[in-house]
């Protein structure tokens, strides 16, 4: 893998989404690449979500369907982004216990969370360097780094008296 971070543009990095965005007949074929029946909820969730690189919540792709008056359940989205996941297609963020996101960048990077408006932003991972790293469990390795930076709006500062 090389450094270049260019999120959801590089094909050797994303092989869903690519320069000219990607394809129904695209999705269909990396579905089946990666073990799955291209149902039509699997193929139509996997284009809302990576028509471009973003980051969504199930809410936000079920309400996208349903806007364009396609009937889907709440569980079958959930059940979809599960396995997109799972085998590869789409990144699973847990912003917190109760919420998660689903990243259609799949080459690693990091995240700033505006704790505020929820908004995700991507960060270059070669914008963040590490000093030290703490001695990993005897027998284990680290798969992944993922860091989330929650923001928040500066406070005023406070009058000196």
């Amino acid at each position: 893998m090389t450094s270049e971070y260019n999120p959801g543009r590089n094909p050797q990095h994303d092989p869903v989404v690519c320069a000219e965005g990607p394809t129904r007949d695209r999705i269909i074929e990396q579905l089946h690449l990666h073990g799955l029946k291209p149902t039509h909820q699997r193929v139509r969730v996997a284009e809302i979500l990576m028509v471009a690189p973003t980051h969504m919540t199930a809410e936000q792709i079920l309400a996208e369907i349903r806007r364009g008056g396609e009937r889907v359940s709440k569980a079958t989205v959930y059940n979809t982004l599960k396995v997109l996941a799972q085998r590869g297609l789409v990144r699973q963020i847990h912003l917190d216990p109760e919420r998660s996101v689903y990243d259609s960048t799949i080459v690693p990077h990091h995240h700033f969370h505006d704790l505020e408006t929820g908004e995700l932003q991507d960060i270059d991972p070669n914008d963040i360097a590490f000093s030290r790293f703490p001695t990993l469990p005897e027998g284990m390795e680290a798969e992944a780094i993922e860091v989330v930076i929650r923001l928040r709006k500066k406070r005023p500062a406070e009058p000196s008296a």
